[in-house]
């Protein structure tokens, strides 16, 4: 498999007022990616930040920045999160059945790398056109909770979806989101998952390291017996 794991503590878990730090320390605690959830108040009932938080934690790291739009209008978001130094826009698939040939191609220009997401009442093959595509998306995004709210419960049925992935195309960056931590993450990585997104499993751990590294290890371990 030609994938490479990628861990990214989700920063909806961190202390907001000292993101800048916060992003620094999830980085040296071995850290791949920051992933930064982005909601409207409309597509999910909560309501987070934007391209001006974007923005403002650009200038204090050079990390990649895994954004997922959880947004009723992606497209209005390219611009802005582009300018404000995203480095991977993950729109999701349920609001951008008419115009997501145009959406990965803006988000491309922007400098961005796209994805795609998909909720848990999603069946997987709707992802599968965005994927064939000959601008296709770069990554899909697994929910394994309902998007919306962190802490949630891990939903291991969400798994077929991965697996089905991962046995049609091999080299996909696959990332799964919610509720993983150090007793979900064989199950998620033995399915095929290589970007894994944790959020108060890492920043409620008294090692945040221990935890970044044992999930990485699974992710390593399984890739293997592949």
């Amino acid at each position: 498999m030609g994938v490479t794991p990628k861990i990214a503590p989700s920063m909806l878990s961190s202390d907001f007022a000292n993101l800048a730090s916060e992003a620094k320390r999830m980085l040296d605690f071995g850290a791949d990616w920051l992933h930064m959830d982005i909601m409207d108040g409309h597509f999910v009932p909560n309501l987070t930040i934007g391209a001006p938080v974007i923005e403002s934690l650009r200038k204090h790291t050079k990390a990649y920045l895994d954004c997922h739009l959880m947004v009723t209008n992606p497209i209005d978001y390219v611009e802005p999160l582009g300018k404000a130094g995203a480095s991977g826009f993950t729109f999701h698939v349920e609001v951008s059945k008419e115009n997501w040939q145009e959406l990965i191609q803006k988000i491309k220009l922007k400098g961005m790398r796209p994805g795609v997401a998909l909720k848990p009442g999603t069946p997987i093959e709707e992802v599968y056109p965005l994927i064939n595509s000959e601008n296709p998306v770069e990554m899909v995004l697994v929910m394994t909770v309902e998007p919306g709210f962190g802490g949630q419960k891990f939903m291991p049925e969400m798994m077929e979806k991965v697996r089905m992935l991962r046995n049609k195309y091999p080299s996909l960056d696959i990332e799964v989101d919610g509720g993983l931590g150090p007793s979900t993450i064989d199950v998620a990585a033995s399915a095929g998952a290589n970007c894994i997104v944790a959020g108060s499993s890492v920043f409620g751990a008294p090692e945040p390291a221990a935890v970044i590294s044992l999930m990485r290890k699974s992710v390593l371990e399984n890739q293997e017996k592949c």
